[in-house]
């Protein structure tokens, strides 16, 4: 796509691709949603009226008017104190071997965490719980068959499988109920406020220490947060003493 091609002209001013890149750029994650030709279309109209009301803007004059003057002045000032916070914290770097050594430093914050898969049954009642744990155990029914028929969770249609999660993402009592199960085994009824569980832990697996390549890019980004926080404290502090701060 050729960015320089004009795709409209108003009073004069052209409007081109790279205005609707930008724009569309502009958005953020939204953006994503104008990158279809009817998008980039909605786009480029919103440009024609933007330049209408700029073109309409300059032939009235409105630059002059005192109201517009004060309103210019507060943008202009905020743009400045941006800048100028921008520019303190500019000179921050982080470097691998300073990641490195946080991450050898505090082995604690990367040792992983135990985690546990399970299926379970989901009823509204103790008795209702413990007729379908005697027919499990009794091979009348399968575990995934019980839970097809009988639990209300959406993991029913998947045989009450719920996947893999650590300490804390389920309800304490599942939780505590999970975590202290061999696997294999079928649980008696755990009550929890959503009604009466039958668990079936299905797979358990230890900590495993994280490697610092997996999470270097999450340490760079905590270290560059806390070096700009604490060069614009720096900052902060030498214009304090340049210019003294009276409360009243």
């Amino acid at each position: 796509m050729d960015n320089t091609r004009v795709l409209a002209v108003v009073g004069g001013q052209q409007i081109t691709e790279t205005d609707v890149d930008m724009l569309i750029a502009s958005m953020g994650q939204a953006g994503q949603n104008y990158r279809s030709p009817q998008g980039r279309a909605a786009v480029l109209e919103e440009l024609i009226n933007q330049k209408l009301m700029l073109l309409d803007a300059v032939r009235n004059l409105y630059e002059r008017e005192p109201e517009f003057k004060e309103q210019l002045a507060r943008v202009k000032n905020e743009l400045l104190v941006n800048y100028a916070v921008n520019k303190a914290v500019s000179s921050v770097r982080v470097t691998d071997e300073e990641a490195k050594k946080f991450f050898d430093e505090h082995p604690e914050q990367f040792a992983g965490e135990e985690t546990v898969s399970a299926s379970h049954i989901l009823v509204d009642s103790e008795d209702k719980a413990l007729e379908l744990l005697a027919k499990i155990r009794a091979g009348e029914i399968t575990f995934e068959d019980a839970a097809a028929e009988n639990s209300s969770c959406p993991s029913g249609r998947n045989g009450g499988s719920l996947g893999e999660f650590g300490h804390g993402q389920m309800v304490p009592e599942f939780d505590e109920a999970c975590f202290t199960m061999e696997v294999g085994a079928i649980s008696e009824p755990v009550q929890t406020q959503f009604g009466y569980h039958i668990i079936r832990l299905d797979g358990k697996k230890a900590a495993e220490p994280m490697h610092f390549g997996d999470v270097r890019e999450g340490i760079t980004r905590q270290l560059t947060m806390e070096k700009q926080r604490a060069a614009y404290q720096s900052k902060l502090n030498q214009l304090k003493i340049l210019y003294p701060v009276d409360r009243t």
